[in-house]
This record gives structure tokens, C-alpha cells and sequence, in this order.
């Protein structure tokens, strides 16, 4: 990636899309999301356009549907673009009801191409370690952040795990599940 500017300006891109969006409950920037989702994609031995997806897989489903996927494939081609619109688990607005996302996404799991897995499990991992270090803090006073309950989370980060064992494979599946037991652990010693 050095001395390219397509990772530059996806990184631009992400943080212009973002600017005014926040990490659920927090004040954290939404942006720091994104760039722990590009660094463990890197950090699994991703490339240049499954970063820059890394970067971007949330811009089409938070901000502003299928004008930015095609905006997303115009400056950074069709690869970058599958790869966020795979990583998408809507592209309207109002969005559907949470349970039903949450399914359909899990489904689509056994059907991702390399690429999108990689960044699906990046994206998921970097999640699931804020929510096991906000739990360790906050207790169950963390679910309240989120639109859909305890039960809900527990249920999708595991249905994530375990499709991600199944079709994922390797070191990053692994460490999906792995921290998706602590947290599980962790709520039932409480």
C-alpha cells in the first residue's frame, strides 16, 4: 500500500461519511470503528481493497444506501463495492426490523466470498471485543445502548460464531468465538 492513495482516500471517504456518527451509548467516533475493522483485516493478511472495504463496510447501510455503493465502485471498483455491499445487512431506509436483519445476515454468511467473509468476521470481532470490554465495565447497564436486548446480542454474536467456525475457518473465526464465550461466560456468572 505505500505510496497508493486509494487507502488514503477511502480513509478520507469513511471519515467524511462518518464525521457526525458515534459508537452506540458512547462519544467515541464512529471512525475508530472502521479503522480497527481495516487494521484487523490487514492484521489477517487482507489486501489493499478488503481494507479499504474495511474502511467503508458500514457507509452504505448507515449513510446513504445504493448512491454511495455506487460511489463506493466509481472511485474504488467493483471488488472494493461487492465486498461492503456483502457486508451490508440493509440498503434501505427506515431499515427492517432488527431480528429479521440479523437473520438474513447470519444466513448469508455461508455464501460470502473470501473477501467479505474476512471483512464480515474483522468487522464482527472488532465489535464483539468493545462489547466484552464495555460489559466488564458497565455490566448488564450496557445492553440499554443497543435497540435490541441481552438475549438478542447474545444470540447473534453466537449464530455469527458459529457460521463463522463453519464457513470462516482459521486464527479470526476462532477469535470470534473465542471472545463471544468470555462474554457469554461473563453474563452467566452475573
Amino acid at each position: 500500500m505505500t505510496g497508493n492513495t486509494r487507502f488514503e482516500d477511502a480513509l478520507i471517504m469513511a471519515a467524511h461519511l462518518h464525521a457526525d456518527q458515534k459508537r452506540k451509548g458512547t462519544d467515541i467516533p464512529y471512525i475508530s470503528h472502521l479503522m480497527s475493522v481495516s487494521a484487523i483485516v490487514l492484521e489477517y493478511g487482507g489486501t489493499e481493497d478488503e481494507a479499504i472495504a474495511g474502511l467503508l463496510h458500514d457507509a452504505v447501510e448507515d449513510q446513504g444506501g445504493p448512491p454511495v455503493l455506487d460511489e463506493i465502485r466509481e472511485r474504488f471498483g467493483d471488488h472494493v463495492a461487492s465486498i461492503v455491499d456483502a457486508c451490508s445487512d440493509t440498503d434501505v431506509y427506515p431499515k427492517p426490523p432488527w431480528h429479521q436483519r440479523k437473520e438474513d445476515y447470519i444466513a448469508a454468511i455461508a455464501h460470502k466470498e473470501p473477501s467479505a467473509l474476512l471483512v464480515s468476521m474483522a468487522d464482527k470481532l472488532h465489535n464483539i471485543r468493545c462489547i466484552l470490554s464495555d460489559y466488564r465495565q458497565l455490566g448488564d447497564e450496557l445492553w440499554s445502548r443497543f435497540s435490541a436486548g441481552r438475549d438478542d446480542q447474545l444470540w447473534y454474536y453466537r449464530s455469527l460464531a458459529d457460521a463463522f467456525l463453519k464457513y470462516g475457518h482459521g486464527p479470526l473465526a476462532t477469535e470470534v468465538d473465542r471472545c463471544v464465550t468470555e462474554l457469554e461466560q461473563l453474563c452467566k456468572a452475573e
